[in-house]
């Protein structure tokens, strides 16, 4: 017998986390509502199957149009064909509120949103700077000044 991980399937199957999913279903319901474990498991494998049909779809979705890559669109025609376009409207609404959030996101705690622009010249010494920190670094902290062309002596 093959080792069971989650909700009864094999380790080599897809699924969800069941804690994650048992937070969802029980947000879902009103609070006096108890669900029984074995009904949790089955709406967990419900919530998985789904997933694998609409992917499924998806997939051959994106096949006919000649496409390598799933793209929205794609599964909202999924939606369609396997008879789910009640919900293509308001999956789109998500799918618009997740790719603000992202955007947002990205912009609020992405990598340069501190980041105040510099002139050609600061960013010309910040990076000098930086060459000559690495090169420090390089040589064990003994710093090695350039090689600069030999000064002439004037007074001969």
């Amino acid at each position: 017998m093959e080792p069971m991980d989650i909700v009864g399937r094999a380790k080599e199957d897809a699924s969800l986390p069941k804690a994650t999913m048992t937070k969802i279903i029980k947000e879902m319901l009103p609070p006096d509502v108890r669900v029984a474990r074995d009904c949790q498991d089955l709406l967990i494998e419900c919530c998985v199957e789904f997933i694998n049909l609409i992917s499924s779809e998806s997939n051959e979705v994106c096949n006919k149009v000649e496409k390598r890559t799933i793209a929205p669109e794609h599964v909202l025609k999924a939606l369609e064909v396997l008879g789910f376009g009640n919900y293509i409207e308001e999956v789109y609404a998500a799918y618009e509120q997740h790719k603000l959030e992202t955007m947002q996101d990205s912009v609020r705690g992405g990598k340069w949103s501190n980041v105040v622009e510099m002139t050609e010249d600061e960013a010309l010494a910040a990076q000098q700077r930086m060459f000559a920190e690495a090169r420090a670094r390089m040589n064990n902290g003994i710093t090695v000044p350039k090689q600069s062309e030999p000064e002439q002596n004037t007074n001969s």
